[in-house]
């Protein structure tokens, strides 16, 4: 009886080691010097390659991951898989917590820069070709659209709401002189239906990816003091309570070196701005 009674604390004493060492697995922040960023491919991740050498003269090793949809690097930074995300702006961050009840925020100087909206010719190659019944392709998702639809109303295209900015839907168009067809697709695509429409109001990504050149093809942008902005500003995202941590510190300085700042403006021109406000 005695042997059986040992062997089963014995049993016990090794399952609880072997759960101890499940749980004992490093989380992102546990290496104080490797700084681990989840980001879209276009600008983002090409602006982190740039920053690599200025963590490594500070000691810092940083690990950049490449994700092709808006949700997992959200994810994976609530999760503590890793230390901050670079991708979105303040709306959607702000809609995403809300609707996952998940614990992100923008660290501290993690304002980096925006990617103004702008309007490209499908079947028409000037605004003011525009007709009667024409089409125009605008981004389907809450924040996306309503940026979309403050260009076209900056543009005198069309008129919202009183009162109605940055929550703007197609519910919430006032006056279309022209009746224009507003057609909702996913952000990604609307550069894909430029050919069957007049025109197309496109994120300053999709743009860059699609070979459109801000400075040549762009009919109108949005004006860098725009509501719309300070709402669309690209950040680095963290978990609640990491805003300030020192590796974060040292990514976010990094990120707003003269270096950074000449290299997305020789690069982008004009696609992406660095962000020079507070």
């Amino acid at each position: 009886m005695k042997r059986k009674i040992v062997a089963v604390a014995l049993t016990a004493a090794l399952a609880v080691g072997a759960l101890a060492g499940c749980g004992s697995s490093k989380s992102a922040s546990s290496d104080s010097k490797v700084i681990k960023v989840a980001a879209s491919q276009t600008p983002h991740s090409e602006i982190l390659e740039q920053v690599k050498p200025l963590l490594e003269k500070e000691g810092y090793k940083l690990e950049v991951k490449v994700f092709d949809d808006y949700v997992q690097p959200n994810n994976v930074v609530e999760s503590d898989e890793f230390d901050a995300n670079y991708f979105q702006h303040i709306n959607y961050l702000d809609s995403f917590n809300k609707e996952n009840k998940t614990h992100l925020v923008v660290a501290d100087e993690g304002k980096v820069h925006y990617e103004p909206f702008g309007i490209y010719g499908g079947t028409k190659k000037a605004l003011k070709d525009i007709e009667q019944g024409d089409a125009i392709a605008i981004p389907n998702d809450t924040t996306n659209e309503a940026r979309a639809l403050l260009l076209l109303q900056q543009e005198g295209l069309i008129k919202l709401k009183d009162g109605i900015d940055v929550t703007a839907t197609v519910n919430d168009v006032a006056e279309n002189p022209k009746d224009i067809k507003l057609v909702e697709v996913e952000a990604a695509q609307v550069p894909k239906q430029l050919p069957s429409v007049a025109f197309g109001v496109i994120n300053g990504n999709y743009a860059l990816e699609a070979g459109l050149k801000v400075e040549t093809d762009a009919l109108a942008l949005e004006k860098a003091d725009g509501a719309a902005i300070q709402q669309y500003v690209n950040i680095i995202a963290v978990k609640e309570g990491n805003e300030s941590s020192d590796k974060i510190k040292a990514l976010t300085k990094a990120l707003h070196d003269k270096s950074i700042v000449d290299y997305i403006n020789n690069t982008y021109k004009g696609a992406v701005v660095p962000y020079e406000g507070k």
